[in-house]
């Protein structure tokens, strides 16, 4: 979603990014560009002129002109005030005496139903928590249907009352859950297509009932600015507590996370960055700040592989490749984590640098999925020790791939060039890049 902002931004920067000293026209020069690119990723224009402003006072300080390191300070400036735009800090859910109740509000089609299911499933996993969910959506046809099977999907209970009353169905719902141990119980209410007084005075009535220590608010961050209209008028009525943004891996512009904390007050929460169950991130600022601006995001990086893999296969795994151990076994291994951990281009993104580098490339998924096929059509024998594959074994290889001799070669090559690669890290040595991989990315 944020890919053109990040790509505007940075070209916006690149003038005064390697400058060592600035003056105040270059300064103003891109911080028009920088307002350019924000409001054409349609965030609130009472935002962006805040926002610039803010950054060009700053960057226009004294010791910013006078440093010999100006240009790097100006960006930093950049990094620290799109931060503050969109939290500042990380924001949590509070927990209180079991069972803690989360009010899950937000319009038809907001992606709500699956984001109670996707923070339920995360409740469990990362905070350990014993979560249920509570149908009180009885407008939506199928609405409890839905959320039943996601119910089962991830392992949480349902609990649905046969009652046209959603305050009767929240508080039923809310005693058997308790009375069930469950420690943290979210109630999916029901939403429109629009905001009117019927759905906010069914809303308050839910809420009164229910008396949630938390409240929070779906958003589909694709409506860009309806988004934070919407957002507003939730805060007018409801009083929520932070915001689910949904739909954020797709392209559309992002103005909704930028804008909604500075103009509600209220931040973002969670982010909601594919349609499996288990894509649900915590969303942290600065690190979505470092996206942006093209620094990567290590941490993430990182918490994302280490939920990728378990932790015995993990040590297993690195332990293979400092020996200098790079067999088809390994290969598959650390090729599936690094599919479980999102889409190619948007992990390589995650590296510092190489993001910036990867400009409009596209990867091809559906090539790395041939590769994978190549690999599991050789027999456990192979895989393990692949200099026994000679002409008839890659020509069995190929055809039960549906591929060519080529493409067998070609992996069978860039796999003794990757175990030689791991041999000289593993003594110490800086790798030469092989060949193939000088000069960019080839299939």
């Amino acid at each position: 979603m944020f890919d053109t902002l990040a790509g505007r931004l940075q070209s916006a920067l690149g003038d005064v990014r390697g400058r060592g000293r600035l003056d105040e026209e270059s300064v103003s020069r891109a911080m028009r560009e920088v307002r350019l690119a924000l409001l054409e990723a349609d965030v609130n224009f009472e935002v962006v002129k805040s926002f610039v402003a803010d950054v060009r006072e700053r960057a226009l300080g004294q010791d910013v002109l006078r440093g010999l390191d100006a240009g790097q300070q100006v960006v930093k400036i950049v990094h620290e005030e799109l931060t503050e735009l969109m939290g500042a800090s990380d924001a949590k859910l509070v927990f209180g005496r079991p069972p803690t109740v989360i009010l899950v509000c937000g319009l038809q089609g907001s992606g709500k139903t699956t984001a109670c299911a996707k923070l339920a499933l995360h409740l469990r996993k990362r905070e350990g928590k014993t979560p249920a969910l509570v149908a009180a959506d009885l407008q939506r046809p199928a609405a409890i249907d839905q959320l039943e099977q996601l119910g089962k999907q991830i392992g949480v209970p349902v609990y649905r009352a046969e009652t046209q009353d959603p305050v009767e169905a929240a508080v039923s719902g809310l005693e058997r859950a308790t009375a069930d141990g469950c420690d943290v119980v979210l109630v999916d209410t029901a939403g429109r297509l629009h905001v009117d007084e019927a759905l906010m005075d069914e809303l308050v009535r839910v809420r009164d009932a229910v008396k949630p220590l938390d409240v929070v608010l779906v958003l589909d961050a694709m409506t860009g600015q309806d988004a934070v209209d919407v957002a507003t008028a939730f805060q007018e009525r409801i009083a929520f507590d932070g915001v689910v943004l949904t739909k954020l891996d797709g392209d559309a512009r992002g103005g909704a996370a930028l804008s909604v904390k500075a103009i509600t007050g209220r931040p973002v929460m969670f982010a909601s960055t594919g349609e499996k169950l288990d894509q649900l991130e915590v969303f942290h600022p600065d690190r979505m700040a470092s996206r942006i601006l093209g620094m990567g995001d290590v941490l993430t990086l990182i918490e994302r592989a280490e939920a990728a893999v378990a932790e015995g296969e993990q040590e297993e795994l690195e332990r293979r490749l400092q020996a200098g151990e790079f067999t088809f076994d390994e290969f598959l291994a650390s090729y599936r984590m690094v599919r479980k951990m999102g889409p190619v281009k948007g992990v390589l993104k995650m590296i510092p640098g190489v993001g910036q580098q990867l400009g409009d490339l596209e990867i091809d998924e559906r090539q790395m999925a041939r590769v994978e096929a190549i690999v599991l059509s050789m027999t456990p024998h192979e895989r393990r020790t692949p200099h026994v594959i000679n002409g008839p074994r890659r020509r069995r290889i190929a055809a039960g791939s549906g591929t060519s001799i080529d493409e067998v070669n070609r992996l069978l090559q860039a796999r003794k060039q990757m175990e030689k690669m791991m041999r000289q890290m593993g003594k110490g040595k800086l790798p030469a890049l092989p060949p193939e991989l000088r000069g960019g990315v080839r299939q």
